[in-house]
């Protein structure tokens, strides 16, 4: 937040609270992560994110100046990155283990960051926070350049499905503010990136721990004439993370509270419905309609991602937990051998084929085993190995048998019902994370054609960017 907005919202809140609340209660959200090698500064730039925008409270503010002064890292100068490093061990060792959560708002939006761990041993824990976010921050050394974990940290972001990227290229003072070196970085980068889908990708020049072009235009690069990054974030686009396009509704609950009601209680995870529209319920193929769209508020005209609603149907058809509802002639696909591309997150145990897990997809839990692994992708170069198994940070590309159908689409096409878990039926804890494929198109998770613009019963009702919008591939 710029001073002068800030200041206009401080004088908003001490005037009239209430139209400060409704304002910023209709503030669209952004979330981003911030990624990259350890020591690149992700925590310091979080810092000086919530500190130039005047989100750290002063007791927090005065503590982290305390905590600097007794640990001396920064020589006695407030640290920033004790902001968002919690954890005693993160602190004495200097890095990020688990992700950090951080919130802080503009004039424009409301942010959540996910600060992630670099180091290559807490993948898992980087990937965690990725799978919600709608835009990455990569940060690069402009000392060292693209490292073995920028390449890294890429492909995990491109995997996951993240669309927005911006290339920080930080601690630009310890290399003279050189524009030469920065370019060479974009070069490199950009050669790299080549390799995987295209993405809208921004380079920034920067200075996290100077606040050089982070909340503040730099004085040191005048070269650079591009926004800050919180002029990037305030305008970048959102909605990647939501398909309006095909109708998905996986039913979490039957709501029965009397003999005179029956609904359907989930969370649209795709495009949208209204009364009136016919719609399948799968995978038994019944149809009928939506009578009625009800909440707590009283029924809406239509329901659109994320809203969470019951749904009441004209017909009694058999309806469960874990069933989906969707329109038909767009139907997403069913079956019990699906092809995945699959995170492993255990440390005790790899993943082999043959042992039987639970397959958590959305509200739907089935036994399922790995039938193959396809392959193991090395992260840092890409390439494609054979593997007997996958251990922990591995991930490849593999075949799962499931006891029950899934309903679901191809991750690429839709995250909410392209994404599952699998769980240790022992301990119970989660071993790995995956992302559908589509069944036409296996021999590798970049070979999916991203869907066509074709326009749910919403859009064509009101135009092509109505309230139920156009996904952005």
């Amino acid at each position: 937040m710029r001073v002068d907005e800030n200041a206009a919202e401080r004088a908003l809140i001490d005037s009239n609270i209430e139209e400060y609340l409704a304002r910023h209660e209709s503030k669209q959200l952004l979330r981003f992560l911030t990624c990259g090698s350890v020591d690149d500064g992700k925590s310091t730039l979080i810092g000086r994110l919530l500190h130039d925008t005047h989100m750290i409270h002063e007791d927090t503010l005065a503590a982290a100046e305390r905590d600097s002064r007794s640990m001396g890292t920064q020589s006695g100068k407030l640290d920033l990155a004790l902001l968002v490093d919690g954890l005693k061990s993160e602190r004495e060792q200097g890095i990020t283990i688990d992700v950090a959560y951080r919130y802080f708002t503009t004039a424009a939006r409301k942010y959540i960051i996910a600060d992630t761990p670099g180091h290559e041993q807490f993948t898992r824990n980087m990937a965690t926070g990725a799978s919600t976010c709608d835009l990455a921050i990569l940060l690069v050394d402009a000392r060292h350049g693209v490292a073995v974990q920028t390449r890294r940290h890429s492909f995990i972001t491109s995997l996951l499905g993240i669309g927005e990227i911006v290339v920080a290229i930080n601690k630009m003072d310890l290399v003279g503010h050189s524009q030469e070196r920065f370019d060479e970085i974009v070069r490199d980068y950009q050669a790299f990136a080549a390799k995987l889908p295209a993405r809208r990708t921004a380079f920034i020049p920067m200075s996290a721990l100077n606040g050089d072009n982070v909340v503040h235009r730099s004085a040191a690069m005048p070269w650079y004439t591009g926004p800050t990054l919180l002029e990037h974030l305030d305008a970048a686009p959102l909605g990647g993370r939501w398909n309006s396009v095909d109708f998905r509704f996986p039913v979490q609950w039957v709501n029965r509270p009397n003999l005179d009601f029956r609904g359907f209680a989930g969370t649209v995870a795709g495009g949208c419905v209204k009364p009136g529209d016919r719609v399948m319920v799968l995978p038994s193929r019944r149809t009928t309609t939506v009578s009625r769209i009800a909440t707590f508020e009283g029924d809406l005209p239509e329901a659109t991602a994320p809203l969470s609603v019951t749904l009441t149907l004209a017909d009694e058809v058999d309806c469960a937990r874990g069933d989906m509802l969707v329109h038909p002639g767009n139907e997403p696909h069913v079956g019990q051998d699906v092809h995945a591309m699959v995170v492993w997150m255990d440390d005790q145990t790899p993943l082999v084929p043959g042992k039987e897990y639970l397959l958590k997809h959305g509200p739907h839990k089935t036994p399922a085993s790995v039938t193959r692994i396809a392959y193991r992708t090395d992260v840092n170069t890409l390439e494609r190995s054979a593997t007997p198994a996958l251990a922990l940070n591995d991930i490849g590309q593999v075949v799962i048998r499931t006891q029950r159908p899934i309903v679901y689409d191809a991750y690429t096409r839709n995250r909410q019902t392209g994404a599952f878990i699998l769980i240790d039926r022992l301990t119970n804890a989660t071993a790995g994370a995956g992302m559908l494929l589509d069944p036409s198109s296996v021999e590798g998770h970049w070979d999916e054609t991203p869907h066509s613009g074709v326009l749910s019963p919403c859009d064509e009702r009101r135009g092509a960017r109505g309230a139920c919008g156009v996904h952005r591939a």
